[in-house]
């Protein structure tokens, strides 16, 4: 009886050093359980919110549904409906290679990655990372946004998927009229505030400071990072901000839609032409026919469908355009780090550099770079992108090279694990530090982050480079 009882004793103190090390968190729904991968933990497809499917289509996304028992984070959730990536589009070779997911309307789904789960007291600080895809594509969740480096330079990051292209921008005068506040078509962004809520209300069981999160993104995800820093319904959430490849300030507003009004008209017409007429029947309609309705449409007639799949200034969620509001100084009034890569999409350093100065202006500091490593090819010169193209620094910020099958040498790595210092850095205290300046009038400089002719990390402030060395 004595052996059964020390053994028992020994079982249970096993079972509880086990729950110690892998603790099951309450959040918002229930109870969760990540993975651990040596010091870090990761939790994939949490819900934070209600699957916006049914009568929830085109709405605000609700409370999450909660469930019973403990949820096994250990898988991600599926990313919103999308046109498949195919191959010979040069993206899909270099970031969609594993090929797609799973797609559905049920998407609202997040990833987190720390090494304190229910440490409630650690306060890390918090970064919100908002994935591109030009508001049509994309999830949080691919390859080259790998959070485990985050997480080792004691950083909780937290990746998400949002409602895209017709599911998540459509605007409507039928859905202006039910929302109670005369608008519609900002679903995306709604669901990312609701992200964003939902860290600033759950994070502190995974070892975060909900006073401290940042949010940061990529092309259309630097364009979210905007719009939510444009609008009232963040609040102060949001700590500091980081732009990448969404442009500065400019005269004409990169992916925003200034009239919601017409464009909801011209949305109901398509609809209305076929047989969508009421919302019931809008949100009869399977995903499939909503997804195709635009080349059916143009099929058809011959005409192309003009369904906004872009932000609305729609004055509610956005009041007016993120130039409007950063030129009058009434974003947010926070650190702001803004850059973009050496062949991007478009010339942005002087809409980056207006922005900077704006803010010199506000008495808050913005960090300019920009990414000026062509990335590295094999001796067949295989890969269709070439150059520092757009989105190729991801692979940097996150320190992920090793899941892409880029030639990338010890100095890449290196490279990477400096900007991912700064990004980190940023985060912790609103400074990226290592040598970095904040852009003035008087120091028009940006980090310039780059290898040498001979292949030696050698980022530096400086000039923005304009074309391949």
């Amino acid at each position: 009886m004595k052996k059964i009882c020390v053994a028992l004793s020994s079982m249970l103190l096993i079972l509880a050093g086990c729950a110690e090390k892998n603790p099951v968190l309450t959040v918002a729904g229930g109870q969760i359980q990540g993975v651990q991968d040596g010091e870090v933990y990761s939790y994939l497809g949490v819900p934070y919110a209600a699957a916006p499917v049914g009568d929830l289509r085109w709405k605000e996304p609700q409370a999450v549904t909660p469930w019973e028992g403990v949820k096994v984070a250990d898988h991600f959730g599926p990313a919103a409906p999308q046109a498949p990536h195919t191959e010979g589009n040069p993206y899909t070779s270099e970031f969609f290679f594993n090929g797609d997911p799973e797609f559905s309307e049920d998407c609202l789904y997040l990833n987190v990655w720390t090494k304190a789960p229910g440490k409630t007291g650690k306060k890390l600080p918090v970064a919100l990372w908002i994935h591109g895809g030009g508001y049509t594509a994309g999830w949080g969740f691919e390859p080259e946004m790998d959070g485990k480096e985050w997480a080792k330079k004691d950083v909780v990051l937290v990746t998400f998927n949002y409602r895209l292209g017709v599911f998540g921008f459509l605007p409507h005068p039928l859905l202006a009229q039910e929302s109670g506040h005369n608008s519609s078509g900002n679903y995306g962004i709604l669901d990312q505030i609701a992200a964003l809520n939902w860290v600033h209300d759950n994070i502190a069981q995974f070892g975060g400071d909900p006073d401290n999160i940042t949010i940061f993104g990529q092309s259309a995800g630097a364009g979210s990072v905007k719009t939510l820093v444009n609008s009232p319904l963040t609040g102060n959430l949001i700590k500091k901000a980081i732009i990448q490849s969404g442009g500065g300030v400019s005269k004409t507003p990169m992916l925003v839609n200034t009239n919601p009004g017409a464009a909801g008209e011209a949305a109901k017409a398509v609809f209305d032409w076929a047989g969508y007429d009421t919302l019931e029947k809008m949100r009869a309609a399977s995903t499939s026919e909503i997804f195709n309705l635009a080349d059916r449409y143009f099929a058809e007639t011959g005409q192309r469908a003009r369904l906004s799949s872009s932000p609305s200034v729609d004055g509610y969620l956005m009041t007016e355009t993120f130039d409007a509001a950063a030129t009058e100084g009434r974003i947010k009034d926070i650190p702001y780090m803004i850059g973009f890569t050496m062949n991007d999409m478009g010339a942005l350093g002087n809409g980056i550099a207006n922005f900077c100065e704006l803010r010199e202006k506000a008495g808050k500091p913005a960090y300019a770079y920009e990414f000026a490593r062509p990335l590295p090819d094999d001796a067949a010169g295989s890969h269709k992108m070439k150059g520092a193209f757009h989105s190729s620094e991801l692979w940097y910020t996150f320190k992920s090279l090793a899941n892409s099958d880029r030639p990338f040498t010890e100095q890449d790595y290196v490279l990477a694990d400096k900007m991912l210092d700064c990004w980190t850095s940023f985060v912790k205290t609103g400074n990226p530090g290592n040598g970095w300046e904040a852009y003035t009038a008087a120091n028009p400089k940006f980090m310039i982050f780059k290898l040498d002719a001979s292949g030696n990390e050698a980022s530096a402030m400086g000039d923005t480079i304009t074309s391949l060395e």
